[in-house]
């Protein structure tokens, strides 16, 4: 029961803190209109760029133009939700160095929601809606017998992706308060997570391919369930049922998450700012 409530606190404080911030972005309505489409153009450059590839070649690591579409909408799209939920943890180095991290530790909310929702940008927006437009675009394209099995592990896909991108963040922020910063690992395995996850595991090497999918389990995200819907071979000779693993491994990620955030916690030195 107190777990359940500290939940609920913490979600409300989420919600009133990253109000405070739409409400702060959606003063400047123009501006912000014309961040939100800089950022989709950035983020869209991704795409162009595999775009040029396909022009000079006819698949990539055997994968054809529409099936890579595929790989990148889920990933693009998965991570651009847990970024846009989550995407502010990596400033946690920041303000453990100028003391406002202990700022945090006093206030009557739960840590993780403040620094969640810490400086919401709905300019990240864009990054959601390039990736989905791809998605779209790619289910239209790829050639698939579609089943109801197949439609469904699609959502299915990039729900359990943005809640593996989020125990990411969430741990990526524990091991800074570990290291005192280190915000660019954090980002390795964050945006770096995404863009490996953008190309098809037959173009990486065996031992990378190995690592993401049973260290850091990236590969959940689109690579093992899109093996599935594609009728391409698993990676690393995984069973069929991990196509279906998606949701178990995304809980898996996030209680492991949420126990190395508490761990960062208790373990937390003050700067004496």
């Amino acid at each position: 029961m107190g777990e359940r409530s500290a939940v609920a606190e913490g979600l409300r404080a989420y919600r009133l803190i990253a109000g405070m911030w739409v409400r702060s972005s959606m003063t400047y309505r123009a501006s912000f209109v014309v961040t939100v489409f800089g950022n989709l153009t950035v983020t869209g450059l991704d795409f162009v760029g595999i775009l040029l590839m396909f022009s000079q070649v006819d698949s990539l690591g055997g994968w054809s133009l529409p099936e890579v579409a595929f790989l990148y909408g889920l990933s693009v799209t998965s991570f651009g939700i847990a970024d846009l939920a989550l995407g502010s943890m990596d400033v946690l180095g920041a303000r453990m160095r100028d003391g406002s991290f202990d700022t945090l530790l006093v206030r009557p909310a739960p840590v993780l929601a403040q620094v969640g929702a810490d400086r919401f940008a709905l300019r990240r927006l864009g990054r959601i809606t390039q990736g989905a437009v791809v998605l779209g675009w790619a289910l239209v394209s790829v050639d698939v017998d579609w089943s109801a099995a197949k439609v469904l592990l699609v959502p299915v896909m990039v729900v359990s992706g943005a809640a593996i991108f989020s125990a990411v963040f969430v741990a990526g922020a524990a091991f800074q308060i570990y290291a005192q910063d280190a915000a660019e690992v954090q980002n390795a395995f964050t945006y770096g997570g995404t863009t490996l996850l953008q190309y098809p595991p037959s173009v990486f090497g065996k031992d990378l391919v190995r690592g993401v999918t049973f260290m850091l389990p990236l590969a959940f995200v689109n690579w093992v369930p899109a093996a599935h819907v594609l009728g391409r071979p698993y990676p690393v000779g995984l069973p069929g049922w991990a196509a279906f693993a998606s949701p178990l491994v995304a809980v898996a990620c996030c209680v492991l998450a949420g126990l190395a955030w508490r761990t960062g916690l208790r373990s937390y030195r003050s700067t004496g700012s």
